[in-house]
């Protein structure tokens, strides 16, 4: 089964990688097109020139790339749209070289089904255009799995996605960061591809809505311990297998 049934209420953690396990993305510029589509996608309103409409929102923005590293990647909300009304929640997210991951939360019926399949056919053609290729971008439809039970089964899932995803591309891997787990921490704070920064304050693309993740988590301290618990005291990897899509 792809996509476990789910209704409104229900999160799920969503994953699809690369068509035969090949790159997503090849430059960071492929990532920020990525994050640009979560942000602007996720809404009942679609204008015919999307990425038109954008780009006249990211005039005002600094010009000195040096002293601001997100030049030009404005996610200013376009003054001449309507107010957002997202089709999901969009808890946190990470985007690998060929796979991503998602935590959604289905809060209209139908909505989770939406988002994925407009945003899958903007990244495609995005992709297809930008490399002068034709056929899939992604291995087929996407994968959905619901976590089940106890409410911490949801907190481990966030942890994973956030955290663990982003311990993988620490320097040495995986182990070392377990080892260096305070800059390993800091090392997936600062990374735009995921949204642990933006779940605490350190940017704000209007890409996420924590929903009740804010009330178990209302700091970054409690975050990071509730993180280096799971990660360095409790056996994540069995929690995973039940929680995780291979």
């Amino acid at each position: 089964m792809r996509v476990e049934p789910f209704t409104v209420g229900d999160f799920v953690h969503v994953y699809n990688r690369g068509n035969r396990k090949m790159p997503i993305f090849r430059d960071v510029n492929d990532k920020w097109r990525f994050l640009k589509i979560l942000r602007f996608f996720n809404d009942e309103y679609l204008p015919s020139h999307t990425f038109r409409d954008i780009r006249l929102a990211t005039f005002d923005v600094a010009r000195n790339v040096a002293r601001n590293p997100l030049v030009g990647k404005s996610f200013d909300w376009p003054k001449h749209w309507p107010l957002p009304k997202p089709l999901v929640k969009i808890l946190s997210h990470k985007e690998k070289e060929n796979h991503f991951h998602l935590l959604l939360k289905e809060i209209k019926k139908g909505g989770i089904s939406k988002f994925m399949k407009r945003f899958g056919d903007a990244y495609t053609k995005f992709s297809n255009t930008k490399y002068e290729e034709t056929g899939k971008v992604f291995q087929g439809s996407y994968r959905g799995k619901t976590p089940k039970g106890d409410l911490k089964n949801l907190h481990y899932l966030d942890a994973y996605i956030q955290v663990f995803n982003s311990f993988e591309e620490y320097p040495g891997g995986i182990e070392k960061a377990l080892k260096e787990f305070d800059k390993a921490f800091e090392f997936a704070l600062n990374d735009p591809f995921c949204s642990l920064g933006e779940a605490f304050g350190k940017r704000n693309f209007g890409i996420i809505d924590r929903d009740i993740l804010t009330e178990a988590f209302p700091s970054l301290e409690i975050y990071k311990e509730f993180v280096k618990d799971a990660l360095l005291v409790r056996n994540i990897r069995e929690i995973l297998d039940r929680l995780t899509i291979d």
